[in-house]
């Protein structure tokens, strides 16, 4: 990068934690320290939830998922819009009027403490480690553009994210949060039409689009019915909506970030706030990377995206037959641009049958670039077994690090850094929350002050930052982040969202019952996952429906809980 973008980085990244240190300052107890005493207005709501869930991942790995295949993973989103129409009627209201810190404590008053316990527990296991999958992926990011020891990196950002957060605590998190998606949305704009002006002349965004069209990447919308196929229209309004209402229902990182509003009204704006902007935002991120797709028909991209695993072939001793690659590449390439040219001018011609022809010839192409991708890999493992071959999260980065000029390149990935810095912050609140209420409150230190329990949560702030960085430093076998983090949480979230509607709507069913069928459902998703017996998305709601079911059959064997009788 030039100095110019290390002047924009620096300061934008320093900037964001000053301001979340000052607006934080006043912190005095547990309330504000996990809660930012309960008086955010529903902007400040909104904007925080958005950012806990749009992370790193998100504009590292989307438009690299597009580029490849398609848009539509937007259908991922489906069910967001009505999950949070579900948690403003049910949800909201009972978390405010309980004042409960954490969405597990509620499950004790209604169960036992040992359903409280397990969810709590199922919540820290995931959320720790998916924390550390968005805490590597802007690691990614310094080590592969400067060439930097991925350790330092990851213990760089950990440290940067940690600091603020400790100190501030939710109030911190949230006020950064504010800032940081205000930013994002203003760089999102100007990636896309910076996209669109590096296109040749004569090709304008229609164009473009239909370019990428012939090639099969604006495939937003799949209705077909296939258990199989990880996104279709119904993954989406089905599976996604259980992974979604899970997600914002009962995991701590969400449900922090709602019970910080002033009001029921206020928490239920800025759930559906993020319901109306979620889709678009996601399908705009998508956007780029299709639009970056049809930017390469006419430039040549890398055989390889991540250039440092390229470059450690380049001086292996494959490297005669890597050039080969990159020559046959470069042909394929030539061949390519004549045949887009071609398509563009049948398609202005409305020329259906040469339209037809040029499209078969492009996928004839892109077939062969496919194949030598292929080999090219072949040769990456033959070098190094453990070599990274999946490059889908640098194909963004290397656009806009090889495209974009001076200056803008540092706020794109400052940008990033503020998308991961959001989302670590307040996972690594909950995770800090969550244990110090649920579990040491519960069971550890149960009378203390105000200041004891402030600092125990700084300290435990500390032990979370520490463990997520630990995860980061082993999560580079993991292929496509974005995927990553929600398969990971698609085998916790349907046993977690179960036990909450049987705690909501299924009175008859006690804390015994639900906390054995919690057990047996997890088994049997994990089960499932291994198995490779489905898409995903489906194990959110096999694993609510199986608690439910079991739950129910358990509780015929079980003689009436004290407190379901009254």
């Amino acid at each position: 990068m030039s100095a110019l973008d290390w002047i924009v980085l620096i300061l934008t990244l320093l900037g964001i934690v000053t301001y979340g240190i000052y607006k934080s300052r006043n912190v005095q107890n547990i309330d504000g320290y996990m809660l930012g005493d309960r008086e955010l207005p529903w902007y400040n709501v909104g904007f925080s939830v958005m950012a806990t869930q749009a992370s790193a991942i998100t504009f590292l790995s989307a438009p690299g998922l597009a580029y490849t295949s398609g848009m539509s993973f937007v259908q991922f989103y489906f069910g967001l819009p009505l999950a949070m129409i579900v948690l403003c009627i049910t949800f909201v209201p009972i978390f405010h009027r309980l004042k409960v810190y954490t969405a597990y404590e509620f499950l004790e008053k209604r169960f036992d403490v040992n359903t409280r316990v397990l969810t709590a527990i199922l919540f820290l296991i995931q959320r720790g480690i998916s924390t550390g999958i968005t805490i590597f992926a802007p690691a990614v990011i310094l080590s592969t553009i400067f060439e930097i020891d991925l350790t330092s990196t990851t213990l760089g950002i950990g440290i940067m994210v940690i600091s603020y957060t400790v100190y501030g605590g939710t109030k911190a998190v949230s006020y950064t949060q504010l800032l940081q998606m205000s930013i994002i949305f203003g760089g999102l704009l100007l990636a896309g039409v910076l996209v669109v002006h590096f296109l040749p002349e004569e090709i304008g965004f229609s164009e473009a689009l239909h370019i990428a069209g012939k090639s099969g990447k604006t495939n937003a919308i799949d209705f077909s019915f296939d258990l199989n196929n990880q996104y279709t229209v119904w993954t989406g309004l089905i599976g996604g909506f259980f992974l979604q209402l899970s997600y914002f229902g009962t995991d701590q990182s969400q449900v922090g970030r709602y019970l910080t509003g002033s009001s029921v009204r206020e928490s239920r704006m800025g759930l559906l706030m993020n319901g109306v902007l979620k889709i678009p935002m996601q399908f705009c991120i998508l956007l780029i990377g299709v639009l970056v797709f049809a930017y390469y028909q006419y430039n040549t991209p890398p055989l390889f995206f991540n250039q440092a695993e390229a470059k450690k072939l380049e001086n292996s001793s494959y490297s005669a037959q890597y050039q080969s690659l990159i020559t046959k590449h470069e042909q394929t390439k030539a061949a390519k641009a004549a045949d887009v040219e071609g398509l563009i001018k049948a398609m202005q011609a409305d020329d259906k049958r040469a339209e037809e022809d040029f499209t078969t010839a492009l996928a004839t192409h892109n077939q062969s670039t496919d194949s030598l991708r292929a080999q090219m890999i072949d040769l990456l493992q033959q070098n190094d077994a453990a070599a990274d071959t999946n490059d889908n999260n640098y194909i963004f980065l290397s656009f806009v690090s090889d495209v974009f000029p001076k200056g803008l390149v540092g706020l794109l990935i400052a940008i990033i850094f503020l998308a991961s810095m959001g989302a670590t912050a307040s996972a690594i609140n909950s995770l800090s929350s969550t244990t110090v209420i649920d579990i040491i409150k519960r069971f550890v230190r149960k009378t203390g002050d105000d200041k004891t329990y402030l600092r125990i949560s700084r300290f435990t702030t500390l032990f979370w930052g520490i463990f997520t960085v630990i995860i980061a430093l082993y999560a580079n076998r993991v292929g496509n982040l974005l995927e990553a983090v929600n398969i990971l949480g698609s085998l916790f979230y349907g046993t977690i969202l179960g036990i909450f509607l049987v705690a909501f709507y299924l009175q008859k069913i006690g804390g015994k019952a639900v906390f054995i069928a919690a057990l047996l459902t997890e088994a049997l998703i994990i089960y499932i996952w291994q198995q490779d017996v489905i898409a995903f998305l489906w194990l959110n709601l096999i694993g609510c429906i199986g608690v439910i079911v079991i739950g129910y059959i358990i509780q015929l064997f079980l003689p009436v809980h004290k407190s379901i009788a009254k």
